[in-house]
């Protein structure tokens, strides 16, 4: 992988003939805060228990893949982030690359779409022993009314400064060495099972089984594609970006392998995965007595910000997309004083209502996973398109065989999505066709 100057200039880009500029603020360390923040996020309180069902104590294997696959795709955003510093994530890549736009508008509302689905996810994970270390509440209904909490916050109007997010993330890594250094401290005083580290179910093929949890550790890791959307306030991008984006990767799958290996040491896998509250359960094992409120707190904190991030993230992109033309037009309608798109966030907190309705978080979660994976497939065939664009200031370049493994592993977790899960992601997106079809309609009619 190189920095590459380019010696020749296809054509000037929309971006660059725009006047529009936004303040380059952020530097190295807060790039690589921001993408750890992101990353880190809620997934990995939420999931280990998942995990278990599918790799009984070999936690940290299908975390490791998981990491592995991930870097093969960031490695195409790296390029085309360094590439195009004013682009604005995988939709503008496959509208530059593919010139078709039903699907740089498919791309985009997998991407929406992926994250109501997500945020319907962490509404559960926020709503199970976490929560009830400080009341006793249904899940769904818990589930429904942070969300409208959620909802409430961001039409008031939310601005997540980078130091914000510093504060953010140090709380949930916090969270996560609290795991791993009281695990260590079980070991120091003899207890806990050191074996179960790799021990895999009763009769299950290992590849396929560490397959199957990679599916749903790959949910751990998708938090970089955010980062996209803030390359133009970037210093130095096609320096500072892949540094930032690689480290930030590698930091949360060491992180993350470690609390998978205390996780399994401390606890039996079907322990954990009785608990919606994993990491809750493996610290309470470990005896080392961090009160239970004090790392419940943690963990609700981290899925809150995750889950509010994702619904800032949902609702502004649906504006975006109304406003282009794309969604219907009253998606752009924004509250008078407060200028937030009200519209589009109550639409998309029913939607992720609704979905909470399932009930099953590994459901919702292999869900996001697939949906992004359609989002990767396009941004790794994207970067290959785009080599015969050339442009005149030095940029990242991915090693060709990236890409296009990148494109083999999105395809290979794909295979492994259930029925279920293609069914839920189909009608999702059939959903966005729909609405396509209603705004290109609206469109016609206004222009004649």
């Amino acid at each position: 992988m190189t920095s590459e100057p380019t010696t020749a200039r296809a054509h000037a880009t929309d971006d660059e003939c725009d006047g529009r500029k936004l303040k380059r603020e952020i530097t190295g360390p807060l790039l690589f805060l921001f993408i750890l923040g992101d990353v880190l996020g809620a997934g990995i309180y939420a999931l280990m228990g998942v995990l278990a069902e599918d790799v009984g104590g070999a936690l940290w294997a299908p975390l490791l893949v998981a990491l592995f696959l991930a870097l093969l795709t960031a490695g195409s955003y790296a390029e085309l982030v360094t590439k195009y510093p004013k682009a604005g994530g995988a939709a503008v890549f496959a509208q530059r690359a593919f010139r078709r736009p039903l699907l740089s508008f498919l791309i985009g509302f997998c991407m929406l779409a992926a994250g109501v689905t997500s945020a319907a996810g962490l509404s559960l994970a926020f709503a199970g022993d976490y929560l009830t270390t400080f009341i006793d509440v249904p899940a769904i209904p818990a589930a429904i009314v942070f969300l409208a909490l959620v909802a409430a916050l961001n039409a008031r109007g939310i601005s997540e400064s980078l130091k914000s997010n510093v504060v953010m993330t140090v709380i949930e890594l916090t969270g996560l060495l609290i795991v791993i250094i009281a695990v260590a401290v079980m070991v120091g005083g003899g207890r806990g099972d050191l074996g179960r580290v790799g021990q895999l179910p009763d009769g299950s093929a290992p590849a396929l089984a560490i397959l199957g949890g990679a599916i749903i550790a790959y949910y751990s890791f998708v938090g970089f594609e955010t980062s996209a959307n803030v390359a133009e306030e970037i210093r130095n991008p096609s320096k500072v970006y892949p540094a930032a984006l690689f480290g930030s990767l590698i930091t949360a799958g060491v992180v993350y392998a470690l609390v998978g290996v205390a996780s399994a040491i401390a606890l039996p896998p079907a322990e954990l995965s009785e608990s919606s509250g994993p990491l809750l359960a493996v610290v309470d094992a470990s005896g080392v007595g961090v009160p239970a409120w004090v790392f419940s707190a943690i963990a609700l904190v981290a899925v809150a910000n995750g889950a509010l991030l994702t619904m800032i993230m949902a609702s502004r992109l649906t504006y975006g997309m109304a406003d282009h033309g794309l969604l219907p037009a009253v998606l752009s309608r924004v509250l008078p004083n407060r200028r937030t798109p009200w519209v589009a966030i109550l639409a998309t907190t029913v939607v992720a209502m609704l979905l909470t309705l399932v009930g099953d978080l590994s459901t919702l979660a292999e869900t996001v996973v697939l949906l992004l994976l359609v989002v990767f497939i396009s941004t790794n065939v994207a970067v290959l398109v785009l080599r015969r664009d050339t442009v005149t200031h030095d940029h990242f370049r991915v090693w060709t065989a990236v890409p296009v493994l990148g494109v083999a592993s999105c395809v290979l977790l794909m295979t492994q999505q259930s029925a279920t899960v293609w069914l839920f992601a189909a009608i999702l997106v059939a959903v966005g066709a729909v609405l396509y079809a209603v705004a290109r309609v609206a469109d016609r009619r206004a222009a004649s």
